[in-house]
């Protein structure tokens, strides 16, 4: 190996280091803060520390952790499921049964993409109000059923199942429903992966949409309880780093599961 190339690689390693540093401190220090006393934390305290106990403790006492656990867990579940089936028939009816007016359909789902959320949340929460879906999971899950992005996703991905197979289906009898769940889904994994990453730490995280339409203690989820947190006048950061600590680890979990899938989902779906 030459000078030169010794001294790129080098260099590679080194920027490659100095991105893993930067990238993993702001986790490492979320989890040393959990260990600390708010004072240490204000402090810099850059080491382990021996309340992580007393910031469980005190965070039981003063929010209900498990049920704004269980909350987020049952919610998002709930979205994720209903969401990747109801995306991925509209994907797939898009590309497989295409004709002028399902693409005009599509080209609005589309354009959908272009109008914030935020827009959307007066008129939402006075609909749902009127319907009684306020402080229920049917009012969360609904305006994240369908989402332009996994009906894109979907779509894109269904231009590579076989029309051969469909037909060959079709003359064995099997319904358009059943080629859709017995053949569909199942070669299709890798999207439906990534497309539940996705739709999963989107519903997980979702603040703005809960905060709105749960406005009952017994209904908050995770990200309600933390706002909580640092809502006060005096805000204790061992026990605010302890409760982030909490909400992260199922969407850390979900994702390092299904990374394989999910790169080869995303991968496929912007072909």
């Amino acid at each position: 190996m030459s000078v030169n190339s010794k001294v790129k690689m080098t260099l590679i390693y080194i920027f490659l280091g100095i991105t893993t540093v930067v990238s993993v401190f702001p986790l490492l220090w979320m989890i040393i803060a959990a260990t600390n006393k708010s004072v240490d934390v204000i402090g810099g305290k850059l080491t382990f520390g021996s309340s992580m106990l007393e910031n469980y403790q005190n965070l039981v006492s003063q929010q209900p952790l498990w049920s704004s656990f269980f909350n987020s867990c049952k919610y998002t579940l709930l979205v994720t499921a209903f969401a990747l089936v109801v995306s991925s028939l509209a994907g797939y009816a898009f590309e497989i049964y295409r004709d002028k007016a399902k693409e005009k359909i599509y080209a609005v789902v589309l354009m959908s993409m272009m109008i914030p959320f935020v827009a959307l949340m007066v008129p939402l929460f006075r609909m749902y109000s009127k319907l009684g879906l306020l402080n229920s999971a049917v009012g969360f899950m609904l305006p994240s059923l369908a989402t332009p992005l996994l009906i894109m996703m979907f779509r894109t991905n269904a231009k590579a199942f076989p029309v051969d197979i469909i037909e060959a289906a079709r003359i064995d009898g099997l319904s358009e429903f059943g080629i859709f769940f017995r053949m569909y889904i199942p070669s299709m994994k890798a999207i439906f992966a990534a497309a539940g990453v996705v739709t999963f730490m989107n519903a997980w995280n979702n603040y703005l949409w809960a905060k709105v339409i749960m406005s009952d203690n017994t209904t908050q989820t995770m990200p309600m309880m933390i706002s909580n947190l640092i809502s006060g006048y005096v805000t204790d950061y061992g026990m605010l780093m302890l409760a982030v600590l909490i909400t992260t680890i199922p969407t850390a979990i979900v994702f390092f599961a299904l990374q394989k899938y999910f790169v080869e989902g995303i991968t496929g779906s912007v072909k």
